[in-house]
C-alpha cells in the first residue's frame, strides 16, 4: 500500500517487522515505528490512532484490487496435485474409520457380527472396550447354553485359513478395528476345552527335551513348577526344538532348530547351536499373535498337519509378512503355541484362569451375595392326590409327604437304569439319546475329528454319532492323548430286551444315555473317563 513517505508497506510487512522487532519492543501489540505521521489508505483515508499494548487491526478495503505475491508472480501456476489431503473431513484416507479415528473411544457403541459353527450370525451392539470374556457370557445368556468357562471367541481368518482364541481380557473391537476392509474374517462362538489346560496338574503340554530348565536340571519338573517358571519374570525358561520353516516369497520349507526366549523366537543357522553368532532373530512376541493353520497342505503346501502361524500386528491382509511354521506332531504344536501364551501375556493368562474359576464355582443366576427369593418364604406343602389340591398345614404330615416323594422319585431312578421288562423292546431307550447336547447324528469321521479338533484335544472330550457302516450301531469318539479313537456302539436284544453294548455284551445299558452316564463316572473299557461333550449352539 503506498504510503505519503513514498514507501511500500503492505500486512504482511507490517507483521514481519513486528515480530523482527519483538525482541525490543516491551510489548507484542505494539505498532511497526513509522516514518511519518498518520498513515493514509487510497482515498485519504487515516488509520486510528494506535495506544500502547493494544492489538493493531487491519482493515481490508474492498476497492483494492487483488494483488499476487512477488513470489508467486514469477512462477508459473502448478496445481495441487492431493486437494483432498487439504481438507480431511472430505479426505477419503484421513476420515477412514481404520486410521483417521484411531483406536476406538470409550462410550461409543460399535457392531460386532458373532458366528456359530453352523454359520449362523447375530450382530451385537457393545461398548469399546467389552472384552471377549464378556461378550462370551452375553451369548451363552442369550442361547440359554451351559454356563462354564470353555465357552470361547474365536478369530477365524477363512482367507487365509488361521483362527485363534482370543483372551478373556482382549477387547473385542481393537481386534475387529484391526482387520482389513473387505477381508473375509470373523468371529466365531464355540467351545474350546483347551483353553486353560495348560495350568492343570495331570496336563502333559510341555514334554521334558523341548524345556531347557527341565535338561539343565537333568531331572524331571513337576508341573506347577514349571508354569511358575514361566509366569515368573526373573526366570528364563527356553523352549526349544526342529520346525519346518517356509522360506520368504517360495513355497520351499526348510528344517531349522527353533528356541523361544521372552526377547522373541530365534532360529540357529548352525545347526542346533546357540551361539549368538549363529542366531537369527525371527518373531517378535509383544507384537505378533499366533494362530493355528487350519489347511496348511492345501493353502500353503505344509509337510505335515500340524502347521502354526506367527502373524504381525503389521500385517492386516495377504499371506506377505506372515511367518508359517509346521511340527512334527501335535503335541509339539500345542507346546510352541502354550508357552508362545504364557511369554505373551504371562500373569495376565493366570489371572484370567482364576476368574474363570471363581465364576464357575459361582451360581449363574445369583450375584456376589446370594439372597433369597421372596417365592421361596411363599412356598407351602400341596397335595395332590384327591380331585382339587390342598394345602398341607400338619409340620408332621409335611415330613410325611416329604419322604414318600423321595422314595417316589428312588424307584424312578432305579427302574430308568434296569434293563426294560421282557417281551417288550421300549421305542424310548432308542430314541431318548437324540436330545442329549453330545448327541450329534450322522456326521462323518471327517467332520468329527474336526470338530473334537476346533474344540480342543484334550482328554475326555467325546460325541456319540450314528455308525456309517452299521445302520444300526453308533459310535462313541473320544480324544486321548490328543489323538481321536471310535467305539462302535450295537444295539442288541435278548428274551425281548433292547441293550446296547461296546464289549460284545458283557457291559449292558438299556440306553445310550446310561451307557454315557456310567463312562463318566466309571473308565471301563476306555482309555480315560468322559469328561467334555462336544456341542453346538444355535445363535
Amino acid at each position: 500500500i503506498p504510503g505519503p513517505a513514498g514507501g511500500c508497506r503492505d500486512a504482511a510487512g507490517a507483521a514481519d517487522n513486528a515480530m523482527e522487532g519483538g525482541a525490543q519492543q516491551s510489548s507484542l501489540w505494539e505498532p511497526p515505528e513509522q516514518d511519518g505521521g498518520p498513515g493514509e489508505r487510497d482515498g485519504g483515508e487515516g488509520l486510528p490512532e494506535v495506544k500502547r499494548s493494544q492489538p493493531l487491526f487491519i482493515h481490508g478495503s474492498s476497492r483494492q484490487p487483488p494483488q499476487e505475491e512477488p513470489r508467486a508472480s514469477s512462477l508459473p501456476s502448478i496445481p495441487n496435485p492431493f486437494p483432498e489431503l487439504c481438507s480431511p473431513s472430505n479426505s477419503p484416507i484421513l476420515s477412514s474409520p481404520a486410521l483417521g479415528q484411531g483406536p476406538p473411544r470409550e462410550g461409543t457403541s460399535h457392531v460386532v457380527k458373532v458366528f456359530g459353527e453352523d454359520g449362523a450370525c447375530r450382530s451385537l451392539e457393545v461398548s469399546a472396550g467389552t472384552t471377549a470374556r464378556q461378550l462370551c457370557e452375553t451369548l451363552v445368556r442369550r442361547t440359554r447354553a451351559l454356563h462354564d468357562h470353555s465357552w470361547a471367541l474365536v478369530e477365524l481368518h477363512q482367507h487365509l485359513a488361521l483362527e485363534r482364541c482370543l483372551e478373556d481380557h482382549e477387547s473385542v473391537v481393537e481386534v475387529q478395528s484391526s482387520w482389513a476392509p473387505g477381508a473375509d474374517s470373523r468371529f466365531v462362538f464355540r467351545k474350546n476345552f483347551a483353553k486353560y489346560e495348560l495350568f492343570k496338574s495331570n496336563a502333559s503340554l510341555f514334554p521334558e527335551v523341548m524345556v531347557s530348565s527341565c535338561l539343565e536340571a537333568n531331572k524331571s519338573m513337576a508341573h506347577s513348577e514349571l508354569i511358575q517358571n514361566f509366569l515368573n519374570s526373573g526366570s528364563c525358561p527356553e523352549v526349544q526344538g526342529f520346525l519346518q520353516l517356509r522360506e520368504a516369497g517360495r513355497k520351499v520349507w526348510k528344517r531349522f532348530h527353533f528356541s523361544l526366549r521372552r526377547s522373541g523366537l530365534y532360529y540357529s543357522t548352525k545347526g542346533t547351536s546357540k551361539d549368538p553368532r549363529h542366531l537369527q532373530y525371527f518373531a517378535d512376541l509383544t507384537e505378533s499373535n499366533i494362530y493355528y493353520v487350519t489347511q496348511g497342505k492345501k493353502l500353503y503346501g505344509t509337510p505335515t498337519e500340524f502347521g502354526f502361524c506367527i502373524k504381525p500386528h503389521k500385517v492386516r491382509s495377504g499371506v506377505k509378512g506372515l511367518k508359517l511354521l509346521c511340527s512334527e506332531d501335535e503335541q509339539s504344536r500345542s507346546c510352541w503355541m502354550a508357552a508362545f501364551r504364557l511369554f505373551k501375556y504371562g500373569m495376565q493368562l493366570y489371572r484370567n484362569y482364576q476368574q474363570a474359576q471363581a465364576r464357575l464355582s459361582q451360581p449363574p443366576w445369583i450375584g456376589p451375595t446370594p439372597l433369597r427369593s421372596v417365592s421361596d418364604n411363599a412356598l407351602v406343602a400341596m397335595d395332590f392326590s384327591g380331585c382339587t389340591g390342598r394345602v398341607i398345614e400338619n409340620p408332621n404330615e409335611v415330613l410325611t409327604a416329604a419322604l414318600e416323594e423321595a422314595q417316589a422319585w428312588r424307584k424312578k431312578t432305579t427302574h430308568r437304569y434296569s434293563l426294560p421288562a421282557a417281551c417288550h423292546s421300549s421305542p424310548l431307550s432308542a430314541a431318548i439319546h437324540r436330545t442329549q447336547p453330545w448327541f450329534h447324528g450322522r456326521i462323518s469321521r471327517e467332520d468329527t475329528q474336526q470338530l473334537i479338533g476346533r474344540q480342543g484335544l484334550v482328554d475326555g472330550v467325546f460325541l456319540v454319532r450314528e455308525s456309517q457302516r452299521n445302520p444300526k450301531g453308533f459310535v462313541l469318539s473320544l480324544c486321548h492323548l490328543q489323538r481321536i479313537k471310535h467305539y462302535l456302539i450295537l444295539p442288541s436284544e435278548e428274551e425281548g430286551r433292547l441293550y446296547f453294548t461296546m464289549d460284545d455284551g458283557q457291559t449292558r445299558f438299556a440306553d445310550l444315555i446310561q451307557l454315557v452316564e456310567f463312562h463318566q463316572i466309571n473308565r471301563g473299557i476306555l482309555p480315560c473317563k468322559l469328561r467334555h461333550y462336544c456341542t453346538c449352539v444355535a445363535l
